[in-house]
């Protein structure tokens, strides 16, 4: 290094205490950035690279940012997974004696970010640390935006591990270093985390943060994990964390567990295809009128109770809400305006509040009285319950008010913030300065007097100060040796007096001291609020909780979802169940219902068979997701539910390779039945759709009989088994708990339409030449299928025995019939048969005066029809029937 001046000297050893982050060092007005970080930046942010002199035998790379808009660029590296270390001068420039000092005052990194524009409101932003103490691992998560903060520990099982990180999906992960890279490798998440190896914090600085009585709670894995994170967030931070104070220590068999693969395929909170909200059970739940509330709904569908007794509670405050929609309406009405009471706390924490946020937050606040006072007449003991002895911290929001003017600016050092009345001196200081200014436009009016000059004016730039201007074609008129030239223009001169230049002094003199004044007042405004961190924190909770029953409670009255009966035996008895999501997004298109009976004594595992596009995979998701709802404390779609605690969900559904750890669909279904088959227990409810397939015909039956034989024999727990196998549904006759259904078929001639309708019995065939049809293969592959099957289609069944479920053969379609066929009506799962569809229901024939009255029944204006022109209609529909 021998060679380059003090300042370049200076940046590498401050780089060399960051290395892994790109170093923004203040020079002036800009961030710069040298030697590697700054051709990494120029390639990354697209700006500019340049050089410059630094002292060796070339010129050093260099890129910068403006430091007015550095934010932006700094959100554009942490969203690419990057680190920044933001160094600033700390020391004033004219007081320092050589290079002026400077020190790295906060590192930003994906877990750690702060600032609003990178935040999604309805989402948290969690960091995540990872231990292991003995044979216990330990895993603490923290959303610092917030100041929310979880711990646990398990036994030693990285699979139990990471499906615990899953349900907070963090930005960052630390902790110990071999179990980090542990954790990477056997991730199911799409994405890179960055990973950092980190040691716990001091002893004595983490009984400073949290205090002892909070951190006696915890021991081992537990207190390892929150000690190795609070020590990256102090590392990194380089500030007071007054806002991460409590400690919410949980244990993992609280809630039902979800992993990564039964979270998507369920489609909790995003969509499988697309990763959307839209199309998942959040996007239908979240009516939630404030970002908190939204957050904290998401974590009620990650981690679902396993307590019939705070579920009841849940459900109870629901019903409350459900079946009072004026006391539902004016809690909606409250909370509305409310913003993002956590956040806004967090960044008073942080010492980055403007006086918009503190407005803000006092406006928030004076919602709460309101809220109260609704829940303590809500009749409702949940309800009361919630809100007994809140805190409406109105000293805090009176302050405020007192404080602030009614629309402060964003910038908090350039004034005009501080009310009119607070502090008496400030009063002064701006009574001086519109004086000032007063007297300086009768300086105006009484030097145009006096000179005959009408143009003249007095104006202000920061160089000379205030001044007279005159115009060239008017300097004529000015009397000799009363003004001082101070600049000349291209059109007029600018002039001072000694009058002027001594009341310029008075004025920049107030207002410079008003200024400073303002951001000291402001400043002690701020600090104390920071004091009463935990008493706006707990009024948070409050507000959110509020929100998320009365968003509960909004979509089950709309969506007229029952109350389940929620207890902790072991039968399940849905009648009459609706997918939530698919007939929401269905905007009103009837949904075929379907019951669901699973009882210890009776028949605990349903074999389903039948097509290909039949609503088999639909029907066992509603299954699940009913499960959930009524866990997490929501109503649910059906005519009535009674569930059990389920203490976990597995699901294999739809197809998946896994490329990127080159494994086939096959591999990955087998990984989960690897899961199930350890994990489950008589509590949990297994869901395996198309069962057996991606190997051969013969090992795949093999492997699907095997497995629910497994079940039934071993695990006893609750099932929902799908195959194109209908081969097994011989398995009725010697496993006593399982049972047969099919999704409806219904024959016509040529046709077939699926009704959508579970009924009792096996399918004899999978229609998946039909399914093909329907996809539009070519006649000719459609018609040697047709030829082919006919071929082995007696064999098979013989060897099977099934002789029961629809009559239709597929073979009697020959190949001359292809176009015919095609004709298959596929009825969709939105629409309601004609009339209920039993196994034995008798096949009917099209009846053309019965299509004629159905045309004109779907043309009816039902709206637009008095009682009496409806029955007119009717009974003329008769006699045209019976004609």
């Amino acid at each position: 290094m021998a060679g380059y001046t003090p300042m370049i000297l200076q940046y590498l050893a401050i780089k060399e205490e960051t290395k892994d982050a790109f170093l923004f060092f203040r020079l002036g007005d800009f961030y710069e950035m040298f030697f590697e970080d700054a051709i990494a930046a120029s390639r990354e942010l697209e700006i500019t690279l340049t050089g410059r002199e630094g002292g060796g035998e070339q010129k050093i790379p260099m890129c910068g940012v403006p430091y007015h808009s550095a934010e932006n660029y700094i959100i554009r590296l942490v969203e690419k997974g990057y680190k920044v270390a933001i160094c600033e001068q700390v020391e004033d420039p004219a007081a320092a004696k050589g290079v002026v000092r400077r020190e790295i005052v906060r590192i930003i990194t994906p877990g750690t970010v702060m600032e609003s524009k990178s935040l999604e409101g309805k989402t948290n932003n969690f960091i995540a640390a990872v231990v292991r103490v003995g044979g216990m691992l330990g895993l603490s998560a923290c959303d610092l935006s917030t100041g929310e903060l979880y711990v646990t520990s398990f036994p030693e099982q990285i699979e139990a591990l990471i499906d615990e990180i899953n349900v907070y999906q963090p930005s960052e992960l630390v902790g110990d270093s071999e179990l980090i890279d542990k954790v990477q490798a056997a991730a199911v998440w799409n994405r890179q985390l960055p990973l950092t190896a980190r040691e716990p914090m001091a002893e004595e600085k983490l009984t400073e943060q949290y205090g002892e009585a909070e951190l006696n709670r915890l021991s081992g894995a537990r207190l390892r994990a929150v000690s190795v994170l609070t020590g990256y967030l102090d590392e990194t931070q380089k500030r007071s964390l007054g806002h991460v104070r409590t400690i919410n220590s949980y244990e993992p068999n609280q809630y039902m567990i979800l992993d990564h693969y039964t979270r998507r395929n369920l489609e909790l909170t995003e969509t499988v295809r697309d990763r959307n909200k839209k199309g998942s059970l959040l996007w239908l739940l979240d009516r939630t009128q404030t970002s908190m509330g939204a957050r904290l709904l998401r974590r009620w569908i990650d981690k679902p109770l396993l307590s019939s007794t705070t579920v009841n509670a849940r459900l109870d405050a629901v019903e409350t809400l459900y079946l009072n929609l004026i006391l539902r309406d004016d809690i909606r009405a409250e909370l509305q305006p409310i913003y993002d009471l956590e956040r806004l706390v967090g960044r008073v924490a942080f010492g980055n509040a403007n006086g918009r946020d503190l407005n803000a937050l006092r406006s928030s606040l004076r919602r709460i009285p309101r809220l109260t006072a609704l829940c303590e007449q809500s009749g409702s003991v949940v309800l009361r319950a919630i809100v007994e002895g809140t805190d409406d911290c109105a000293d805090l929001a009176d302050l405020i008010e007192t404080v602030l003017v009614e629309e402060p600016p964003v910038a908090i050092r350039e004034g005009g913030l501080i009310r009119a009345g607070y502090d008496a001196y400030l009063d002064q200081l701006r009574e001086a300065s519109m004086n000032g200014k007063k007297w300086l436009a009768e300086l105006e009016r009484q030097e145009r007097e006096a000179t005959g000059v009408k143009s003249l004016k007095i104006g202000y730039n920061k160089v000379f100060g205030y001044y007279l201007e005159v115009s060239k074609a008017n300097l004529s008129m000015l009397p000799e040796g009363r003004y001082e030239r101070k600049q000349t223009l291209a059109n007029a001169e600018r002039f001072v007096t000694p009058e002027l230049k001594e009341k310029e002094r008075l004025i920049l003199e107030a207002e410079d001291k008003m200024v400073d004044l303002e951001y000291e007042r402001f400043i002690e405004l701020r600090d104390h609020l920071a004091l009463h961190l935990h008493r706006l924190q707990k009024a948070a909770a409050v507000i959110a909780e509020l929100d998320v029953y009365q968003s509960l409670a909004t979509v089950s009255a709309e969506r007229r979802f029952v109350r389940p009966q929620v207890s902790e035996g072991y039968d399940l008895h849905i009648e009459e169940g609706k997918h939530p999501v698919v007939e929401a997004m269905m905007d009103g298109t009837p949904f075929i219902a379907n019951g669901t009976a699973l009882h210890k004594d009776e028949q605990w595992m349903l074999l389903i068979t039948g097509p290909n596009m039949a609503g088999k995979s639909t029907y066992m998701r509603q299954v699940a997701l009913i499960c959930i709802m009524a866990q997490l404390g929501c109503f649910v779609p059906a005519k009535s539910a009674a569930v059990p605690l389920i203490d976990r969900i597995f699901t294999r559904i739809g197809a998946a390779d896994d490329l990127i750890g080159g494994q086939s669909t096959f591999m990955v279904e087998m990984k989960d039945i690897q899961l199930m088959t350890e994990k489950a227990t008589a509590n949990s409810l297994v869901i395996i759709d198309e069962l057996g397939r991606g190997t051969s015909t013969g090992e795949g039956m093999a492997i699907a009989q095997a497995v629910i034989e497994y079940v039934h024999h071993h695990i006893g727990c609750k099932a929902l088994v799908s195959t194109h196998f209908h081969e097994l549904a011989h398995l009725e006759e010697s496993l006593p708990s399982l049972t047969n259904a099919r999704m409806a078929v219904e024959e016509s001639g040529d046709n077939v339409t699926f009704l959508r309708k579970l009924i009792p019995g096996a399918a004899s065939t999978s229609y998946g030449i039909y399914c093909a049809q329907l996809a539009g293969l070519p006649q000719s592959i459609i018609g040697r299928a047709y030829e082919l099957l006919e071929e082995t289609e007696k064999p098979v069944a013989a060897k099977s025995g099934i002789t029961d479920g629809p009559a239709y053969n597929l073979s009697k379609i020959q190949p001359d019939k292809v176009a015919e066929a095609r004709g298959i009506v596929q009825l969709s799962i939105f629409d309601e048969p004609a009339a209920a569809v039993e196994a034995e229901t008798p096949r009917r024939k099209a009846n053309p005066k019965a299509e004629q009255l159905a045309e004109q029944l779907r043309k009816l204006d039902l709206f637009n029809l008095t009682p009496m022109q409806a029955m007119q209609w009717l009974n003329d529909m008769k006699n045209k029937l019976n004609d």
